[in-house]
C-alpha cells in the first residue's frame, strides 16, 4: 500500500471511530443507562443478579482507570472493523471513503453511535449477527486470523447477554436447516465455527460467574422476565385467581395488589422489594410462568405473538438514556469514586437528552428499512440483484424476528431491545444501494 493510501485509510478509521464516539464526546463522559451500574457492581459485590452478565462487568472494570473510555473505543473499533469486513465480503472493500460514508450515514440516520457510546451490552447484539453471518456465508472472503477474531467476538457477545445468545442460537439453527437444502452456499465449516464460538461463550459465562460468585452457575433471570410479561398481559392474575388460596404461593395473599406493568413490578414495586425481589420470589415466579404455559397454551401463544409484533416495531432510539438513573450513579460513586466528578459534570447528568427530534428521523427510516429487507431478498432470489446481498437481507430479517420473539414474547417489549438490532436493516439496505447504483450506471464490478 502506498504512503498516500495508508494515510487515507488512517484518516478514514479515525473519522469513523470519532463519529461513533460523538455522543459520548459531546456528553463529556460515556453515556450511562439504568443497567450500567448493575454490570459494574458484579466484580465488587460478588453475587449474580438477573440479566447482568459478569463478562461485560469485567470489561467495564478494565476500563475504569481511564474513565471507561477504553470500553467505548473497543466498541467503536469493533463496529468499524465489522462494517469494513462486511463491505469487503460484498466486493465493496478497499474504499476508505465508502467506509467513512457508510459509518457517517449510519451515525446520522440510525441509533448506532448511541450504542457504541454507551456503557451497555447492546452494541454486541448487532455486531454478533454480522460476525455469524460472515462466518456462515462469507467465510471464503476471510483470512484464518479474521475467522478466529470473529469467533472470539461471537463468544464474548454471547456471554454478555442471554437474549443475544438466544438470537445467535436461532440463526445457527436456521443455518443447519438451510444446510440440508443448499450445501454449496452454506458450508458446514462455518456452522462448526459458529457452534464452537457459542460454546466458548457459554464457557465464558460459567467461568466469569465462578470467578466472581465462587460458584458454577448461569446468569439468572430468564423465567422471572417471562413472568413479568405474563403479569403485564393478565395471565398471572388469571392463574392466581384460579389457583389461590395455595399455601405454596406467597403471591396469593397479594394477588389484588400486583401491578399490571412489568417494569413497575420489577423496578418500582415496594411489594416486590418486601418479598425479597428475585432472590425471594425467583422460584415462585418460575413455577407460575411454567405452569401458566401448560395451563393456557392458546392464550400464551396469542399474547406471545402480540408481544413479538409489538417488539418488532418498538425500535425508537434513546430508551433509558435519561438523567434519573440513581442506581448507576450510586454504584459509580461507591465503587469508583474517582470517576464521580467527571460523571456529575457530564451533560446527561445535568439535563435530559431529548430524542424526540432524533426519532422523527430514526423511527420511520428503521421501519422502511425493515420493510425493504424481504424485497431485497426476493430480488436476489429472482437474480435481479446479487445473491449475496439477498443472503445478508435474509439473515438480518431472521435476526430481527428472533430478537422480537426473544425480547418481546420471552421478556417484555421495549424500544431499547429493538433499536439495538434494527440498525442492521438500514446497513443492509445501504449495501444493496451501493451495489445496485453502479450496476444501474453500467459500471462493472471490476471497474468499481
Amino acid at each position: 500500500m502506498r504512503a498516500r493510501d495508508r494515510a487515507l485509510w488512517a484518516l478514514a478509521l479515525i473519522v469513523c471511530v470519532l463519529l461513533l464516539l460523538a455522543p459520548a464526546l459531546w456528553n463529556g463522559f460515556p453515556l450511562l443507562q439504568y443497567d450500567t451500574g448493575g454490570y459494574l457492581a458484579r466484580w465488587y459485590e460478588g453475587i449474580l443478579v438477573p440479566s447482568r452478565a459478569v463478562v461485560y462487568g469485567l470489561i467495564l472494570n478494565a476500563g475504569t482507570p481511564l474513565s471507561f473510555w477504553p470500553v467505548l473505543l473497543l466498541q467503536s473499533a469493533l463496529t468499524v472493523w465489522i462494517v469494513a469486513l462486511t463491505l469487503r465480503a460484498h466486493r465493496l472493500g478497499g474504499r476508505p471513503i465508502l467506509l467513512t460514508g457508510i459509518i457517517a450515514a449510519l451515525s446520522v440516520v440510525t441509533t448506532l453511535p448511541w450504542l457504541t457510546a454507551i456503557l451497555l451490552t447492546d452494541i454486541f447484539a448487532g455486531l454478533s449477527v454480522l460476525a455469524l453471518y460472515l462466518l456462515l456465508l462469507r467465510g471464503d472472503t476471510l483470512s484464518n486470523r479474521e475467522r478466529l477474531a470473529l469467533m472470539l467476538l461471537l463468544a464474548v457477545s454471547a456471554a454478555t447477554h442471554n437474549a443475544t445468545l438466544a438470537v445467535l442460537l436461532a440463526l445457527l439453527l436456521a443455518a443447519v436447516v438451510h444446510f440440508q437444502f443448499d450445501r454449496r452456499r452454506n458450508r458446514m465449516a462455518g456452522i462448526w465455527r459458529g457452534l464452537i464460538a457459542l460454546t466458548l461463550g457459554v464457557a465464558m459465562v460459567f467461568a466469569a460467574n465462578y470467578v466472581v460468585a465462587k460458584r458454577l452457575a448461569w446468569t439468572p433471570g430468564g423465567f422471572a422476565l417471562s413472568f413479568g410479561r405474563m403479569l403485564q398481559d393478565g395471565i398471572v392474575t388469571k392463574y392466581l385467581d384460579e389457583h389461590c388460596p395455595d399455601p405454596k404461593l406467597q403471591l396469593c395473599a397479594y394477588k389484588d395488589q400486583l401491578p399490571h406493568d412489568a417494569d413497575v413490578w420489577f423496578w418500582g414495586s415496594p411489594l416486590f422489594d418486601r418479598l425479597g425481589r428475585f432472590a425471594g420470589l425467583g422460584a415462585e415466579m418460575e413455577r407460575i410462568a411454567v405452569a401458566s404455559v401448560l395451563a393456557y397454551p392458546g392464550l400464551q401463544a396469542e399474547t406471545a405473538l402480540i408481544a413479538t409484533g409489538k417488539q418488532l416495531i418498538d425500535v425508537r432510539s434513546g430508551e433509558g438514556v435519561v438523567t434519573a438513573i440513581w442506581h448507576t450513579y450510586a454504584i459509580i460513586e461507591r465503587y469508583t469514586p474517582q470517576l464521580g466528578p467527571a460523571m456529575r459534570a457530564a451533560r446527561q447528568q445535568s439535563d435530559e437528552i431529548d430524542f424526540t427530534a432524533i426519532n422523527r428521523l430514526h423511527y420511520p427510516l428503521a421501519l422502511i428499512a425493515m420493510a425493504l429487507l424481504p424485497v431485497i431478498a426476493l430480488l436476489a432470489w429472482r437474480k435481479t440483484i446479487a445473491a449475496d446481498i439477498g443472503e445478508l437481507a435474509a439473515t438480518v430479517t431472521l435476526a430481527l424476528l428472533a430478537n422480537a420473539f426473544v425480547c418481546g414474547a420471552l421478556s417484555n417489549p421495549h424500544d431499547r431491545y429493538g433499536a439495538r438490532m434494527v440498525w442492521l436493516a438500514v446497513f443492509a439496505c445501504a449495501l444493496a444501494l451501493a451495489q445496485v447504483l453502479p450496476q444501474a450506471r453500467g459500471i462493472s464490478p471490476s471497474a468499481r
